[in-house]
């Protein structure tokens, strides 16, 4: 039972305090409605905890864990840490969890330490009744029509953050996260008789790192579709971008220094074509998970139940899950997907800070102007500045996410022997990375909201940038048999100030047929773009 149901109970005997009385202070109209919490049937909310707290006349603490939390790595005194509202993001001392954390709320119940207790009970459960359902393995009951189904998927979908408060109390005896779960689980089905008699089988014939592994794939797996929703969401903006200014003649800057013309929007279409590769390679990388035991040989299974097909049994096990089964491995899952992980969407990831950079540089050069927000400041002492901080915090950010994705992919993969416990550390860092790609994703989609194009300030460059046509004109050159094409237009053009009549009086003096100097006579900086318009318009296609 709960902490809570039995503070909570204690407290209302004392006081001749019944369910009906509080159902108001959770929310609820009728006793019936509370008798749920108080049955496990319903798991409260934290708010209606907070609620029940206060009507009880006791601190939330109080409530939940009223012995205290010894070495507890929330450091509850008030479990405040989960709750959005009140949470002091000023103490954080990631920004993940401070400054960002409204940017990062959606990997907070996947990737903290809540989220992989959350995960390794499911695994838990889920292999309880894998087992039940395998008539070969006689000394599981079948679950069905007991009820104990019923607990059991409770227990893993309503997994809570008092639920996780517990497991830490076993914790703070064994020094074992993965048993702290066993004996959770053990505690959570005492009530039904029949998930009684096989209570020796939870974590039957499990190493913890068949647990862990499986837990970090479901992790990665449910972080990778916030993800996508995120990453999905800037190739839609800046495919938004290409085709709004699919017409918009731009010059173009190699080196720094002007070039052929292109278009505002073919150069957001090159971005959103390397994007959509990388995007669907990340999408594809195949989340793996282990489930052999100690070593990966089956030892403990096999000398239970020697006759049983145990790798078609876990193959199966894992596969349910949604995780591909890794047939061959020690006593870890060897985490070379992970590798594969990481590495795709750091690839994405740095096509985004060019991206950035590329924008920084329009806005600097006037392509773009940003809208402006009442009440901003751009800086604390010059009144005039819009910066473009939304391009440099998601720089920034895409920065340690790719340090951090390095890592875990050059890291994670080696492993002495059978194991080392290096990995473990690192792999409770698998959020990190991830979060702060969230909070450039948003800080990208939200500087490409202010985004304004500024046709007038390309059209400027472009008609102070005559010298480009000079490719062209150099190359009709070629076609028609003119020596030295090449070194006659560097001539006229390198280090010159270039404009449209000397270029005019230059095809006039050619010896070239006529249409061909009518056709060059009607290039313009502006309209020497060559394929530009449709590349940019089929970049949906």
């Amino acid at each position: 039972m709960d902490t809570w149901i039995v503070q909570a109970k204690k407290i209302m005997r004392d006081r001749g305090i019944k369910q009906k009385d509080i159902a108001s202070a959770m929310g609820k109209s009728t006793r019936g409605a509370v008798g749920h919490y108080f049955t496990g049937r319903s798991q409260p909310t934290l708010n209606q905890l907070k609620s029940l707290a206060k009507y009880l006349g006791i601190t939330l603490a109080e409530l939940v864990d009223p012995e205290g939390v010894n070495n507890n790595p929330f450091n509850i005194d008030t479990l405040e840490s989960f709750s959005a509202v009140e949470f002091n993001t000023l103490k954080s001392i990631s920004p993940i969890d401070g400054r960002y954390s409204k940017k990062t709320s959606d990997l907070s119940s996947i990737f903290s330490e809540f989220g992989l207790i959350k995960y390794r009970v499911l695994v838990e459960v889920r292999w309880l009744q894998a087992m039940s359902r395998n008539s070969e393995i006689a000394e599981v009951s079948t679950l069905y029509d007991s009820g104990a189904n019923t607990l059991l998927d409770s227990i893993a979908t309503n997994f809570s953050v008092a639920d996780a408060l517990h497991v830490k109390k076993f914790e703070n005896t064994t020094n074992h996260d993965v048993k702290a779960v066993e004996y959770f689980l053990k505690e959570k089905i005492s009530i039904n008789h029949t998930l009684l008699s096989i209570r020796e089988f939870i974590h039957f014939a499990c190493t913890s790192e068949d647990i862990n592994n499986l837990s970090h794939a479901l992790m990665l797996k449910d972080g990778r579709d916030i993800l996508l929703t995120q990453m999905r969401d800037v190739i839609e903006l800046i495919t938004s971008l290409s085709n709004e200014n699919a017409l918009i003649p731009m010059l173009s800057r190699t080196h720094g220094q002007t070039a052929s013309p292109t278009t505002l929007g073919k150069e957001m279409a090159n971005y959103t074509d390397r994007l959509k590769r990388q995007i669907k390679l990340f999408d594809e990388v195949k989340i793996m998970g282990k489930f052999n035991g100690a070593v990966g040989n089956f030892n403990a299974h096999l000398s239970a139940y020697p006759d049983l097909n145990w790798e078609n049994i876990t193959k199966t096990f894992v596969e349910s899950l949604g995780v591909n089964y890794a047939t061959y491995t020690t006593q870890i899952e060897p985490h070379d997907y992970i590798a594969e992980y990481f590495h795709a969407l750091n690839r994405f990831n740095t096509i985004l800070i060019d991206f950035c950079r590329d924008i920084w540089g329009y806005v600097s050069l006037g392509y773009f102007k940003q809208r402006t927000i009442k009440g901003e400041i751009g800086s604390s002492t010059m009144p005039h500045k819009v910066n473009p901080i939304d391009f440099e915090n998601a720089e920034g950010n895409l920065g340690i996410a790719n340090a951090i994705g390095d890592h875990l992919a050059s890291k994670l993969p080696i492993s002495r022997w059978q194991r080392d416990l290096s990995d473990s550390t690192v792999l409770r860092n698998l959020g990190v990375g991830c979060a702060h790609s969230l909070i450039s994703y948003a800080s990208i989609c939200k500087g490409i909201s202010k985004l304004e194009t500024n046709e007038e300030q390309m059209f400027s460059d472009l008609n102070n940038a005559w010298e480009v046509l000079a490719e062209p004109i150099q190359t009709v050159m070629r076609r028609y048999g003119v020596d030295n094409p090449y070194e006659k237009l560097k001539s006229l053009t390198r280090g010159q100030k270039i404009n449209a009549e000397i270029l005019a009086d230059f095809v006039g003096s050619l010896d070239i047929p006529f249409h061909a100097k009518e056709e060059l006579s009607q290039l313009t900086p502006m309209n020497y773009i060559g394929d530009a318009i449709k590349l940019a318009r089929n970049i949906d296609n």
